[in-house]
């Protein structure tokens, strides 16, 4: 694999870090600012939101950028986002600052995994794009458990100083390692725009929304669930999330190879599994041994199709891939709201601590239906499209007599 895809691996561990690292450095953000732990909540909200506003909305504004160019602008608002972020003073101004940290996120994800696919043949593309989502699973391993263990030592202000250093390597990285690639041939916002014309697009970012929604379902409340059901001490709960993200790692590696094979059967296969795990979990969240096991096996078929999908929708948007790229990433955090949220209203509603395991399952069989119509949409495209034109037959000189 190429060396440049180390330097989008950087960036994105990075991302993933600042992403996730919030919440394990909550209660230290809340006691600094003065503020009650809901309200401390949202420095998380607030990264998603420049998440969604971000990749969309700089994607098309820097559509025309060399992508190198565009990767190394997102990641110096990436710094300068984090780096604002630890010399926040107050409260509004914290929430402020982790709104402009998100908003390069979805663009430095979409252009990346441009970059990626254009760096390795066509068999490879796939597999290159999971090796820079490589650094994002990996920030659920190391990252985000070392982030908190030194906002819990040094204050969260040292974390996020960390994570803008971070930034700062990825930027010279990419710098050096990414090859440069001149203008994109023919792009325009016009051109973006209108890959959102076709039905699989949208299929596949319903996919996303709905399947790994069924993920984050489980994922955001697999704390009190391990603690309060399966009867782990809180202290082993960093570790279970590191086991989470082990798997993780694992899923998006999976995922990357599966689909330069066949990407459709490797879809529907990890929507299905995720299914079947999250419905299991609702019996082994009660037995430490079942819990582990299951929470690994949460995060690797949650996390396989990540991949997939980036890499289909990369190729149903032909030649206007940035713009779809980046609203994968929009409706990656989408499905994480969505998770959390239907999620807390069945605890809420007196369901238990593992109901949303429940809503999950229901959420990945509803991605694995929408993955069904998509596989059958493509079916009656391929049908339906012109045949080949047969070569003409060769001419035959005449014999000299």
């Amino acid at each position: 694999m190429p060396v440049a895809l180390l330097a989008l691996a950087i960036g994105a561990f990075g991302i993933g870090t600042t992403e996730f690292v919030m919440m394990g450095v909550l209660p230290q953000a809340a006691a600094d600012f003065g503020v009650s732990i809901p309200a401390a909540g949202h420095l998380i909200s607030a990264y998603a939101l420049g998440v969604v506003v971000g990749a969309p909305l700089l994607t098309a504004v820097a559509v025309r950028l060399p992508r190198k160019t565009m990767l190394m602008a997102m990641m110096g608002l990436f710094v300068a986002g984090n780096a604002l972020f630890v010399l926040s003073p107050n409260h509004d101004l914290g929430v402020l600052f982790r709104f402009v940290a998100g908003l390069p996120h979805g663009a430095f994800f979409g252009a990346g995994a441009v970059v990626a696919a254009s760096l390795v043949g066509p068999g490879q593309k796939a597999r290159a794009v999971s090796m820079m989502f490589m650094g994002l699973t990996l920030a659920n391993v190391l990252g985000v458990p070392l982030g908190t263990l030194l906002g819990q030592q040094f204050g969260w202000r040292a974390t996020f100083a960390v994570v803008a250093l971070i930034g700062l390597a990825a930027l010279a990285a990419v710098a050096k390692l990414v090859p440069h690639q001149g203008k994109p041939a023919g792009a325009s916002l016009r051109g973006e725009v209108a890959a959102f014309r076709k039905p699989q697009v949208w299929l596949a970012l319903a996919i996303v929304t709905f399947g790994m929604g069924g993920g984050f379902a489980c994922l955001s409340y697999v704390t009190p669930m391990m603690t309060d059901v399966a009867g782990f001490a809180p202290a082993t709960v960093t570790l279970l999330l590191s086991l989470a993200g082990v798997g993780m790692t694992l899923g998006n590696f999976l995922g990357g190879r599966l689909a330069d094979h066949n990407p459709t059967p490797a879809l529907c296969g990890a929507l299905a599994a995720l299914a079947v795990v999250l419905a299991a979990f609702t019996v082994t969240a009660g037995s430490k041994v079942g819990a582990t096991v299951t929470i690994f096996l949460v995060g690797m078929t949650s996390f396989m199709v990540g991949p997939i999908l980036q890499a289909r929708v990369m190729e149903k948007a032909g030649g206007s891939p940035s713009l779809v790229s980046a609203a994968i990433q929009s409706a990656f955090n989408i499905a994480n709201s969505i998770g959390a949220y239907l999620g807390g209203l069945v605890i809420a509603g007196g369901l238990g601590l593992v109901s949303p395991n429940v809503v999950g399952a229901l959420l990945a069989a509803l991605g694995l239906s929408l993955a069904v119509v998509a596989a059958l949409v493509e079916r009656r495209e391929r049908a339906a499209a012109p045949a080949p034109a047969p070569a003409p037959a060769p001419v035959e000189e005449p014999v000299p007599a």
